[in-house]
């Protein structure tokens, strides 16, 4: 059974930052494409970034994209979120999600085979 265990969420002001962890357990680390997803209040889901374990980083939203960095520690069988220049729209739920087989790229929740807990980002102006 796929589990993935995110840590990390907190308040920051805006400009702080912050930085997600995603542990993922019960397949193997390298088959799967793996992003972070987050929800605002009174929002839907969006895609925020995915990697490629194999490849690397294939995908940020273009409202993150200069400010978020997504990586991998292969070793530990982590994905992090790096969160930089925060501001207070990034206020949201955030989760770790794997991919269906196949997906090429994590954006839709459609694609989403598994999902994490939600860890809350705060960002205060």
């Amino acid at each position: 059974e796929v589990q993935l265990q995110a840590s990390g969420g907190g308040s920051a002001q805006a400009g702080g930052s912050l930085k997600l962890a995603c542990v993922v357990s019960g397949y193997s680390f390298d088959d799967y494409k793996i992003g972070w997803f987050r929800q605002a209040p009174g929002k839907e889901r969006e895609g925020v970034a995915c990697i490629d374990i194999s490849v690397g980083v294939i995908y940020y939203n273009d409202v993150v994209k200069g400010r978020f960095t997504i990586s991998s520690d292969n070793a530990k069988n982590t994905v992090y979120l790096q969160m930089n220049s925060l501001k207070p729209e990034d206020t949201a739920v955030y989760y770790c999600a794997i991919g269906l087989p196949g997906t090429t790229v994590l954006i839709l929740t459609t694609q989403v085979g598994s999902w994490g807990q939600g860890t809350l980002v705060t960002v205060s102006s």
